[in-house]
């Protein structure tokens, strides 16, 4: 069984072929396809890049002598979608149209996932799938709720990098990730903290419309009161920057480079010091808060991602919050890995194959009319 996984980002796509040993995805090929930025910077919208993307992933293919044949599964990162429950979505129509104009609002290179994934699909007849997308929400009623008539929380989270990991975590304790609650936390460029319950996201930090902590390019939360005062004589386009890409350390010390901040703060430099330590005390006050969704019945704290790698980091959280539950550390990213087992789970029946239908999982309160 061989699966081929595409996660597009901003500048480059990852490709990876994977070939399923016992269940477990082992890696046959990977490369990350680097995109000049002029070149996409030519394209009006994210979805006109998908000839150039896919020309440059089969040139990469091509030079490492990788054939499309005999392949099971092609597994793209989702992105542009309605909201849905977790697990792994067959690509249908109504997923291509809507990744491809970006029906939920947000314009990112995620969505030519599924377009990609279904247009090698056809060119090998094989099968096309979705797994755990950024768009997977499934918080609990009362997390929706806020204190404005008519505002709902929504949630936008490392969906595919935390479930696997919770995955993973369960199938080392012997048990199932439905029958275990965690809280689970992606820790890189963005930051993510979740409530897992009996297999669902019960709750979590909106990172995309800037909840949580804060991060090497987010500012994470910020009292209304404050944020109103900072966007004094600002336009809405440079505040929404500071919340996703110019925000944390970017805003506080000029990088996004988490190590170099770590270096800065070792040689004495009080300000990144400072800064460092903030970032993973507010991520532990995160972490207490989900635990309190889960009544503290927990049973692990899980880190991923990529400052995860930071002993000081897992150190420190480690001290914080191990009275609530033991804290596993799983540095980096796995997400293609993860796109792998979501298909390998469906095509060994031990998942059943979802069906993206386009409708929200949520659409508001019946009392609230």
């Amino acid at each position: 069984m061989k699966i081929l996984t595409i996660n597009p980002g901003s500048t480059s796509t990852k490709v990876a072929l994977f070939e399923n040993n016992s269940g477990v995805p082992e890696p046959v090929f990977q490369k990350n396809v680097s995109h000049d930025a002029k070149d996409l910077a030519a394209y009006k919208t994210v979805s006109d890049q998908l000839p150039y993307r896919k020309e440059a992933i089969l040139a990469a293919m091509r030079e490492n002598r990788v054939a499309l044949d005999y392949i099971d599964a092609v597994v793209g990162r989702g992105g542009g979608l309605f909201p849905m429950e977790g697990g792994t979505y067959g690509i249908n129509a109504v997923m291509l149209e809507h990744a491809q104009k970006g029906a939920n609002g947000i314009q990112h290179p995620a969505q030519l996932g599924p377009q990609l994934a279904h247009a090698f699909a056809e060119e090998c007849g094989a099968m096309a799938f979705v797994v755990n997308p950024p768009d997977v929400d499934e918080i609990q009623d009362v997390a929706r709720m806020t204190g404005l008539k008519g505002v709902y929380r929504m949630v936008h989270l490392h969906a595919l990098n935390l479930k696997e990991t919770a995955i993973r975590h369960a199938e080392s304790m012997g048990r199932n990730y439905e029958d275990c609650n965690f809280v689970v936390c992606h820790i890189g460029g963005g930051i993510s903290v979740s409530a897992h319950q009996h297999g669902r996201m019960i709750d979590g930090y909106d990172i995309a419309g800037g909840e949580g902590p804060m991060t090497p390019t987010r500012s994470g939360s910020v009292s209304v009161a404050n944020l109103l005062n900072y966007m004094q004589g600002k336009d809405p386009e440079s505040v929404r920057s500071v919340s996703t890409k110019s925000g944390g350390f970017v805003s506080h010390l000029g990088t996004s480079d988490a190590l170099e901040v770590i270096r800065r703060a070792e040689s004495g430099d009080r300000y990144a010091a400072m800064v460092w330590e903030s970032m993973i005390y507010q991520i532990c006050k995160c972490i207490g808060s989900m635990a309190a969704v889960l009544g503290g019945q927990v049973d692990g704290i899980l880190l991923g991602g990529g400052m995860v790698h930071s002993e000081d980091l897992v150190k420190k959280i480690r001290q914080q919050c191990e009275w609530i539950a033991p804290v596993t550390a799983y540095p980096g990213e796995f997400e293609m890995e993860a796109m792998a087992s979501g298909a390998i789970r469906v095509m060994t029946g031990r998942e059943k194959v979802k069906e993206y239908t386009g409708k929200p999982v949520w659409t508001g309160f019946d009392f609230a009319s």
